[in-house]
């Protein structure tokens, strides 16, 4: 557990979860499931008995620094790694890995979004620890898939090879997103999983991976590694992140490196990614509606209505759609078309500026 450590990323705007998440308190800070805790105390929750507490990094853009120390306030302050842009999830994991490998050269490092359901808990630490031995044990990056349960074009997608060492699997390719045909072949040849984008590796191998991959990010960040762990460690990284590009480890390094591995896994995962995500595992009434208002439905179904409890919403004839009153907005849309919010938002910035978002 010494050289374990883990980093949770909590900087996402949440986009696809307006107008409940919002860019001055994204769904990673909210209690999305009704449970009494936020995704981001989840989170923490879940990896309390993988690593040392010390070891718990969370990383976010720097305007959630008090609600990070709010959400988790036994956290120290060097454990909250403050972003002052967002670029993806590249330079993110390299700012966190030199961070740490200059506290511990011997880490071996979880990478995990803020904002995952896990509902086995008790497997997915059993699949992590696996994977953590077999991260430490060579240079190798690994990263857990999630078995298909229906041909889904939200996800990405990761081939594997049949055989196994451990019921670990080397990787062939990665698909992110792809079309309704092809996700169905991806199922139909049982050799594809979903990517959780949850990562696992020794700190040296994915500091080598950026060093083949990613060398002009390697440059960037070796060249103030003297300022990690210090007051100047903030400037740092402000010019850091000015010169780097904006890119994710999926396709800076993950799609790239040939040692890559797959733990397969069935932990009851959902990456609650959109407003159809958590329809799906929310408690629904007998038509599959989800209702967490002060609702009347009439002739609806398949929908997810969410409001405030003093207002009451009646909703009649719709179909696979929802409902969100939140705050100064109500909108009502399809629920399936999580691409459109990202419409949505740069719709109401060009026409209302940014009160509403």
């Amino acid at each position: 557990m010494q050289n374990t450590f883990v980093v949770i990323m909590a900087g996402g705007l949440g986009t696809r979860f307006w107008p409940y998440s919002r860019t001055h308190k994204p769904k990673q800070f909210l209690d999305v499931l009704g449970t009494g805790s936020t995704l981001l105390q989840m989170t923490y929750e879940r990896f309390k008995d993988i690593a040392l507490p010390e070891n718990i990094l969370v990383v976010t853009h720097e305007s959630y620094k008090e609600l990070v120390m709010e959400q988790l306030p036994f956290l120290t302050e060097h454990q909250i790694l403050l972003e002052p842009a967002r670029k993806n999830t590249a330079p993110c994991i390299a700012y966190a890995s030199y961070k740490i490998k200059a506290q511990n050269p011997e880490a071996t490092i979880v990478v995990t979004p803020a904002d995952h359901l896990i509902l086995k808990e008790e497997v997915f630490r059993k699949e992590i620890q696996k994977a953590l031995r077999f991260a430490s044990a060579g240079n190798r990056l690994v990263t857990l898939g999630i078995t298909p349960s229906r041909p889904d074009t939200g996800y990405g997608y990761i081939q594997f090879e049949t055989e196994a060492v451990d019921e670990i699997h080397q990787v062939v390719t990665f698909t992110e997103k792809p079309e309704k045909e092809l996700a169905i072949k991806f199922l139909e040849s049982g050799d594809f999983v979903w990517n959780a984008g949850i990562f696992i590796w020794h700190v040296s191998s994915i500091l080598a991976a950026f060093e083949e991959h990613l060398p002009d990010m390697v440059e960037v960040f070796e060249a103030g590694l003297a300022a990690l762990h210090t007051p100047k460690e903030q400037a740092f990284i402000a010019q850091a992140y000015s010169q780097c590009k904006n890119i994710s480890i999926d396709y800076g390094v993950m799609e790239k490196a040939d040692n890559v591995y797959v733990v397969k896994g069935d932990f009851g995962w959902s990456d609650l990614g959109s407003w159809n995500a958590l329809h799906e595992i929310s408690e629904k009434d007998a038509d599959n509606n989800v209702v967490q208002a002060n609702g009347i439905l009439m002739d609806t179904k398949n929908s997810y209505v969410i409001g405030p409890a003093e207002k009451l919403i009646l909703v009649q004839g719709l179909e696979g759609y929802l409902v969100a009153e939140c705050d100064n907005v109500l909108l009502i849309c399809r629920k399936d078309l999580e691409g459109k919010f990202r419409e949505f938002i740069n719709v109401v910035k060009e026409k209302k500026g940014n009160t509403y978002l």
